[in-house]
Order: C-alpha cells, then sequence, then structure tokens
C-alpha cells in the first residue's frame, strides 16, 4: 500500500508542478500583452479567455498536493476537542465524505469533458480553444485529488503497527 501511496503523492507532485509552469505562462502572457498594448497599439486578444483557463486549471491540479500536505484550509472545531478513536472515526467519515462528493463532481466533469469532444465545441474566442482541453485538465486535478483522497482514507483505515523494544 506504500507504492500505491506514493505513486499517488508523485501523481500529485507533478500536477503541482504542472500548475507552476501554468503560473509561469500566464505571467509571461501577461508580460507580452502589456509590451504589446503599449508599444505597438495591439493585443493578442485572448490574454483574459487564456489566464482564466490557467486559473481553472491550476487550482484543480494543486488540490491532490494541496490534501496530502495538509495546506488546505480545515475547520477544526469539533475535532480540535476530540481523541483518540473517536477523532480517528470523525476524520475517516469526512475523507470518506469528500471522496463520495469528489467521485461525484469527476463524474459531471466527465460527462461534460466527453460532450465537447464529440460535439467538437469551441470557445467563441479569436483562438476558438477546444473546450475539452481546459475542462480535461480540471477533470485531471478533480480525478489526482479523488485518487489521493482515496489514499489517505486508506491510510486512515490501515492499522497502525506498533514497535514493541525488545
Amino acid at each position: 500500500m506504500n507504492t500505491f501511496q506514493s505513486l499517488v503523492y508523485r501523481l500529485s507532485r507533478l500536477a503541482a508542478q504542472l500548475s507552476a509552469v501554468l503560473l509561469v505562462y500566464m505571467v509571461l502572457h501577461i508580460l507580452l500583452e502589456i509590451v504589446l498594448r503599449s508599444f505597438f497599439a495591439t493585443s493578442t486578444f485572448v490574454l483574459d479567455e487564456m489566464v482564466g483557463y490557467g486559473v481553472a486549471a491550476m487550482t484543480f491540479l494543486t488540490l491532490g498536493y494541496a490534501v496530502h500536505d495538509d495546506a488546505l484550509i480545515r475547520v477544526n472545531i469539533v475535532a480540535s476537542r476530540l481523541r483518540g478513536r473517536a477523532k480517528r472515526a470523525l476524520e475517516t467519515l469526512c475523507l470518506a465524505m469528500t471522496l463520495a462528493m469528489s467521485c461525484y463532481i469527476t463524474w459531471y466533469m466527465w460527462i461534460g469533458v466527453k460532450r465537447n469532444w464529440d460535439r467538437g465545441a469551441v470557445s467563441e474566442s479569436i483562438a476558438e480553444v477546444p473546450l475539452w482541453i481546459p475542462e480535461g485538465l480540471v477533470l485531471l486535478g478533480i480525478v489526482l485529488f479523488s485518487i489521493q483522497l482515496f489514499a489517505l482514507l486508506v491510510k486512515q483505515l490501515t492499522p497502525v503497527s506498533r514497535v514493541t523494544s525488545e
């Protein structure tokens, strides 16, 4: 099971690195837009669309990495007062419910991506970006998030082995 969890973490970290590349792309695109507008009185005409796609992709691609590293905001009003089995049971329940919800969202994202693929839908801008591409990146992020939640749930349900001193 440790191999599975390690693989999932590496995939999540790779998605976070892709997110960082998207951030660099967006910054460079914004700088290009500034230069084009300031010195050449023209534009790429797709900045807002590409940055919007980038922000959406970055948000979802980093979810798996963030949940693994406890970087997501958690409200611990109840959990901070619990100890032992009760705390473990609450955390297991929360992980299971979050996994169920993320799987539900994954299913509907998949339907949207497949529909846009089948129809050949493109954006209405000058770029005519196939809509399955940005939605596919969001779907990839949700899938990785779901897999990471599953790995954490399995880890939570796995009994802790106790080492005794001899």
